[in-house]
């Protein structure tokens, strides 16, 4: 259990939850524990292996796929939180869950920001099945960073869509998708598809360096119909605003990561015997344990605080959040890799799980777009003259 704070005045008492969150941070939690741990090794054989749809499933039976709609429609009061502790929970287990939890937020918070909640998102809200309830998003990209590859023309009274998409999440699950395309207005624009009608090829599940159990596809599309979501050409507008808001969830998900990096850690210490006492009791190891132990709950305080400042529509929200997703995220990388050295030439085996969280934390970074590219437009928006302090 991670120790909690005390109420106090000040920074600190934002960290205390509502009972609506400590509600769903334990259930999150027992959910993580009954339906992620057993069968974690084999899940991660995909694409290998079958998607876990099964598990998708449970996860949309208890609301985890609901968080971000509007509240009437069962979403969460506290949508940002609310997410980052569910994401934090699944992932301190196992990531692969949490990338397509993030998925689904990131496409409603989309279709949100494009104006489009009421007509889209009850759909997702009244689905009878699990592929009408999830949207497929190409989540770990930012596509205003990549050459346009599908293209958007007019015809008739709509637009048909042709090119292609790589890493599109959830795309062999979801019936629809929430695709980026160029248009002749410029930039690109956002259009819904139909990922069941004719012209959609979908390809072999995608090999990803981490989330392997995270469905994955690239898409081909010759001239397949797509509706426009918000207004043509301002795609990047509403994903940078997307971003703002969900760039906190990104960082609960490396969190998780991180701890759940400490929990096996830990639990090897205690449990390996050399030179006639467990390895927890050397000084060199508890070292290691204790700057992971320190990380990790930095990244806990952190990510928190800043998903408390967006909901809360704080002085400031917008970088607070991106700027907690580059940190724990760099900080998961180095915590993953400690927790792989505890256990030595283990470590390296994926019995122990130590190596599976290394690759999800490298691959988490992704999220939302590269690493690079976001660090240059948090600067730049700085020096546009966006205050860093609230």
């Amino acid at each position: 259990m991670w120790p909690s704070f005390p109420t106090t005045k000040g920074v600190m008492a934002v960290l205390e939850l509502s009972e609506e969150l400590r509600l769903l941070d334990g259930m999150a939690r027992d959910f993580a524990l009954n339906e992620l741990v057993e069968g974690r090794e084999e899940r991660d054989h995909y694409p290998f292996a079958p998607p876990s749809e099964d598990l998708l499933a449970k996860a949309r039976e208890v609301g985890f796929f609901t968080i971000f709609l509007p509240e009437k429609m069962g979403g969460a009061a506290e949508p940002v939180q609310a997410l980052c502790l569910v994401l934090e929970e699944v992932c301190r287990e196992d990531a692969s869950l949490g990338g397509a939890i993030f998925t689904v937020a990131l496409a409603q918070e989309l279709l949100r920001q494009a104006g489009s909640e009421k007509a889209l998102m009850r759909a997702f809200a009244e689905a009878a099945s699990l592929r009408e309830a999830v949207p497929a998003f190409p989540s770990f990209h930012n596509p205003g960073d990549m050459a346009p590859l599908l293209v958007a023309e007019r015809g008739g009274r709509g637009y048909r869509l042709t090119g292609s998409v790589e890493y599109v999440v959830l795309g062999n699950v979801a019936g629809k998708a929430l695709l980026p395309a160029a248009s002749a207005a410029g930039g690109w624009s956002l259009f819904t598809v139909d990922l069941e009608g004719e012209g959609v090829r979908v390809s072999e599940p995608v090999l990803s360096l981490g989330l392997h159990a995270c469905p994955a596809v690239d898409l081909r599309l010759e001239g397949v119909p797509g509706t426009l979501v918000g207004e043509e050409g301002k795609g990047q507008l509403y994903f940078e605003a997307a971003a703002d808001r969900l760039s906190a969830a990104s960082a609960a998900c490396s969190c998780g990561v991180m701890k759940g990096s400490f929990d096996a850690a830990l639990e090897y210490a205690r449990q390996r015997m050399q030179g006639g006492r467990e390895i927890v009791n050397w000084s060199e190891v508890r070292m290691i344990l204790s700057s992971m132990a320190v990380r990790a709950k930095a990244a806990e305080m952190l990510v928190r605080r800043a998903a408390a400042a967006v909901d809360g529509g704080d002085p400031g929200w917008e970088l607070a959040s991106r700027a907690a997703a580059l940190l724990v995220q760099e900080m998961a990388v180095e915590v993953t890799c400690d927790g792989i050295q505890i256990l030595g030439g283990n470590g390296y085996m994926q019995d122990y799980g130590q190596e599976k969280r290394f690759r999800d934390a490298q691959q988490l970074q992704a999220l939302l777009g590269m690493v690079p590219m976001r660090r240059l437009r948090y600067i730049r928006r700085v020096v546009d003259g966006e205050s860093p302090w609230s």
